[in-house]
């Protein structure tokens, strides 16, 4: 049996920027082949590495291309496992049940890259992501910061609050959090926080109704009571998704502040 992270396969992927190569990878996680998506820069450079974690579960939500070759063209190689059950992948999608492996796995992943800084990894984190990110920060100790993105936080909460998520959680966790309350609790980064050491941005909407306002309250909450780094964006005006101009903003300031923490 290979070593998690270890790389088994590599294709090219069509990639929509001439700036920026992508990979399909296929690693090895828990025992299980799981897929992920590379962009590098073309341009030789030592560059910092981000670990994009994606939202939603199977289909719903996917990794897209245009948005990892965004990233990269802000100075990353970037590394997108789509968890795995995903694209071919093996294994189930458990919506951050051992599946976070994988995400934790994919930072031996990035490391291989030869354009990567190995001293300097990132995790972003987009919605189910947010869940994913911190739990990779809390059981790795080599990430520089972690920015979650209108991010879960708390998945007995988001069960509660989203009623049409409710079957699907029921199906994948095995039950809902009154007859498991175990499964919901452990998926449920907020316990540990005092185990992240890497600084943390916040970022979301207050008008999000796909994962609530008071998801990155409960976060922000919780990152104060232990005397931990953290900054927070909030926007009054929006939703789960910003306008296009404002979201491609937002993502240039986002790999600024990155680029600024120090390990």
């Amino acid at each position: 049996m290979y070593d998690n992270g270890a790389i088994l396969h590599r294709r090219d992927y069509p990639s929509p920027n001439p700036h920026i190569r992508l990979e399909e990878i296929t690693y090895w996680s828990d025992g299980f082949k799981v897929k992920g998506l590379l962009a590098e820069p073309i341009i030789a450079g030592n560059y910092d590495g981000l670990i994009y974690l994606r939202g939603g579960i199977q289909h719903v939500g996917m990794v897209r291309p245009s948005r990892i070759a965004q990233f990269a063209s802000q100075g990353f190689v970037v590394f997108a496992p789509y968890y795995r059950g995903n694209r071919g992948g093996e294994g189930r999608d458990e919506f951050a049940g051992d599946d976070r492996q994988d995400a934790i796995n994919a930072v031996d992943v990035i490391k291989q890259s030869a354009k990567v800084n190995k001293e300097r990894i990132h995790l972003y984190a987009f919605s189910r992501g947010g869940i994913m990110a911190l739990w990779t920060a809390i059981l790795r100790k080599d990430i520089t910061s972690v920015v979650t993105w209108a991010g879960v936080s708390d998945v007995i909460f988001t069960y509660n609050e989203r009623k049409d998520m409710r079957r699907m959680m029921k199906r994948v966790i095995g039950g809902t959090p009154n007859s498991m309350p175990d499964a919901y609790r452990e998926r449920t980064a907020l316990f540990r926080v005092d185990d992240i050491e890497a600084p943390v941005l916040i970022i979301h909407g207050m008008k999000d109704e796909n994962v609530s306002f008071e998801q990155a309250i409960l976060l922000e909450d919780a990152l104060r009571e232990h005397n931990k780094l953290y900054e927070t964006w909030y926007f009054p005006e929006y939703t789960h998704y910003f306008p296009a101009e404002h979201n491609a903003q937002t993502v240039r300031d986002l790999c600024i502040w990155m680029k600024e923490q120090k390990k």
